[in-house]
């Protein structure tokens, strides 16, 4: 007779093999064959019914361990920065066991939310039961959802705010959070999909008014998951912080540095003077706030700056990476008070070559603190009382050493776009008040240059004494890009050659070209699109747009943590005290470079995002108008335009475009009616009729009146009759048919 296992001998055996616990795993292992099996079946069930194992498939398990693979999720960094998760699948009688996450340089950056596979150790510590190393990546937490709150009968709905998402979800009666109709609330999935195959989520923040003029950014604060709430722990740290000390650093309090910034800067993160030489040579001077000296690392500043990894900026508001006791009070440069900070002194040529350059840890106070228009104005002859007396001592010898670098800069070649910046100018009700496009003057030409140029120091002194960094890397555009690029100045009448290495100079010609012409601000498009995105990195992969071997960012470290990470590596490499680069900073470097990286594109993306809810506001009274400007892109599913007046992007859905059949050409960058023949290409000069603008989504759906001055043409149809398979083929012929034509006029 066959002899069926206690139900103790049972969980012993599947804790001592946690990777052999199927049923017929089991059965082998004590010898149970034939009707046995029914037994054995009937004690599983009862240790599943007692909660003492879990079943998962086919497999059973003791619900008081962990399998050795299991999915988690990552619940955040503890006070000495180690990451930690928490099973998804724990049916245990006691805590929930915490996991440290063993990272590797190969891994994914993890941050709290985020799921991923794991191979799990059960360890002995105080601290965890378990630790983790990462099989892969599955994906973030679905909790962030974030929509306008519809009541219904029975609960709700959640209508999500995302331009490309139309899915909505269903709030349950008993998961509303009291949200009322029309309310901006944040969500999270709670259960399988419900009837009508809609997935359920339940209310975890009410967020306020979608319409209001202060809603904008803070949809775009939760849309990211950008923090903006800085713990007690932070907000003590940085109280923490006094005044600096003489000590040992260089006294440059009798210099007269100034600083210029926007006239509505809080913060001053760079100063900056200029002694010119009789033999036309000059020392440029530039003190930037030696943030090092209070974000120590380890500290819960220094954590939390890194997880934040750059201050966010919107019109009404900035998400700022340090507290405000640091980033606009002590770390900021203010008129009149000392301040500590890191300084370079830069020897340049008539000729704006750098010649020499030498760092120091210095104490300096800030002569002036301007701002951009005022600069300008001085130098132009309008100088004002705060100006006036720095004129000649200060102001002059700075644009005679910018004019020296411009001449390094022609021969340089740096990329060199023209793409006006857009402001967005709000009332005190954080209503849009007007959109204008900000002048760029020489005085802001003055700083970026001085700041490029103290960056280059920065890499190179660190290079020169082998001390690890993270570089500002940006690579040449990929084949593809570039071959785009080449259609749509061809498109246009320009050329762009083909076949030789490419440099920024060639790309300054195309621009050159399409200089004064309709095409101009189109080929300054087209340009930036083209080139890949710059990033961080430890390894020096160079600078393609600014025409650099080496480039790191050391100029603002009060809004950008690669720049404190360049400090410090400047405070070791130079012997200036035990605040410079910790060995766990350098042993993550690729790490931070890959965090902070995605940070960057986070930040740009939330900011792009207001930016375009801001603009469908201000024009969302004028739904009817008609708008000027011009085709901007073009793909399947319709035509992007953009406004001369506003900058704004606005979309003609294909549906808009009338009743024939247009066919999309992706070589050319066209799309071609199938009655009319009609061609509509980038750069085109295009009328439209505003017909949507969404603040809650940023989104503007425009119907084209116009383009190059005609008339819309309209199919033998007139309206918007489904198209047929002939006529889709017949556009494909005319279209293959223009294609040969060009390529003909081309050769």
């Amino acid at each position: 007779m066959t002899r069926i296992p206690t139900k103790s001998e049972i969980l012993q055996w599947i804790s001592d093999h946690p990777t052999k616990t199927a049923k017929r795993d089991i059965a082998k292992a004590f010898g149970i064959k034939g009707a046995a099996r029914i037994d054995l079946k009937r004690l599983l069930k009862e240790l599943e019914e007692d909660g003492k194992l879990t079943k998962r498939r086919s497999s059973y398990r003791d619900a008081n361990t962990l399998p050795p693979v299991s999915v988690c999720e990552v619940t955040g960094t503890d006070a000495d920065g180690d990451l930690y998760a928490r099973p998804l699948e724990w049916n245990g009688d006691g805590a929930v066991p915490r996991i440290l996450i063993q990272l590797r340089k190969s891994d994914p950056t993890m941050a709290a939310g985020d799921r991923f596979l794991g191979r799990l150790t059960a360890v002995v510590d105080e601290d965890h039961s378990h630790t983790a190393r990462i099989i892969r990546r599955i994906g973030n937490s679905p909790n962030r959802l974030l929509g306008v709150f519809r009541k219904g009968a029975e609960g709700g709905r959640l209508i999500p705010i995302d331009k490309g998402s139309s899915k909505e979800w269903i709030i349950p009666a008993g998961a509303t959070g009291e949200a009322q109709d029309g309310e901006l609330i944040e969500a999270e999935q709670s259960g399988p999909k419900g009837r009508m195959g809609l997935p359920k989520a339940r209310v975890i923040a009410r967020l306020g008014d979608p319409t209001g003029p202060r809603a904008v950014s803070l949809i775009a604060i939760h849309q990211h998951g950008i923090p903006d709430h800085f713990p007690e722990e932070v907000i003590a740290d940085a109280a923490k912080a006094r005044e600096p000390k003489l000590g040992k650093r260089k006294d440059l309090r009798q210099m007269p540095l100034i600083t210029i910034d926007p006239h509505d800067a809080r913060d001053h993160d760079d100063a900056c003077y200029v002694e010119a030489q009789k033999d036309g040579t000059f020392t440029i001077w530039v003190a930037i706030a030696d943030v090092a000296a209070y974000v120590r690392p380890g500290t819960p500043l220094d954590r939390e700056a890194r997880k934040r990894g750059n201050s966010t900026y919107f019109p009404d508001r900035v998400v700022p990476m340090l507290p405000d006791a640091l980033s606009g009070d002590l770390c900021s440069l203010h008129e009149g008070v000392d301040r500590a900070c890191i300084a370079v002194a830069m020897t340049v040529d008539a000729e704006g070559n750098k010649t020499g350059h030498t760092f120091h840890r210095a104490l300096m106070r800030s002569h002036a603190s301007l701002h951009y228009e005022e600069v300008q104005a001085a130098i132009d002859g309008a100088p004002n009382d705060r100006t006036e007396p720095l004129l000649d001592p200060v102001l002059r010898p700075l644009y005679a050493a910018y004019a020296a670098l411009l001449k390094a800069r022609e021969k340089r070649q740096p990329l060199e776009l023209d793409l006006p910046e857009r402001q967005i100018v709000l009332d005190d009700k954080g209503t849009v008040q007007s959109v204008n496009f900000k002048d760029r003057l020489d005085a802001h030409r003055l700083i970026e240059e001085f700041m490029v140029l103290a960056n280059v120091a920065a890499a190179e002194t660190l290079i020169a004494k082998k001390t690890p960094l993270l570089f500002r890397v940006h690579e040449e555009p990929n084949p593809d890009k570039l071959d785009a690029l080449r259609e749509v100045a061809h498109a246009s009448g320009l050329t762009l050659a083909k076949g030789q290495v490419l440099k920024t100079a060639h790309l300054n010609r195309l621009l050159n070209q399409a200089q004064d012409t309709d095409h101009a601000e189109l080929i300054n498009i087209s340009t930036l699109r083209s080139m890949t995105q710059a990033y961080y990195n430890p390894e020096n992969f160079g600078h393609f747009g600014l025409a650099l071997r080496s480039y790191a960012h050391f100029t603002s470290p009060i809004r950008r943590y690669a720049d404190l990470i360049v400090h410090r590596a400047l405070i070791s490499a130079h012997g200036w005290g035990k605040d410079g680069l910790a060995e766990e900073d350098i042993e993550r470097l690729d790490e931070t470079a890959k965090l902070i990286s995605d940070t960057e594109r986070r930040s740009m993306l939330a900011e792009r995002d207001t930016t375009d809810r801001y603009l469908a506001a201000f024009l969302a009274d004028r739904v009817g108008a008609t708008l000027t400007g011009r085709i901007s892109g073009i793909a399947k599913m319709g035509v992007f335009v953009k406004l001369d007046e506003t900058g704004a992007d606005a979309m003609i859905p294909l549906r808009n475009l009338g009743g024939e059949y247009y066919h999309y050409d992706a070589e050319t960058q066209t799309l071609m009616g199938s009655d009319t023949g009609q061609i509509i290409a980038l750069g085109q000069k295009a009328l439209v009729k505003l017909a949507e603008a969404l603040p809650v989504t940023g989104g503007l759906i425009v119907d084209l009146v116009e383009l190059d001055g005609q008339a819309m043409a309209r199919g033998p149809s007139g309206g918007r009759g489904r198209p047929t398979r002939r006529r889709a083929t017949v556009a494909k012929r005319k279209a293959d048919k223009v294609k040969r034509k060009v390529k003909r006029r081309r050769k």
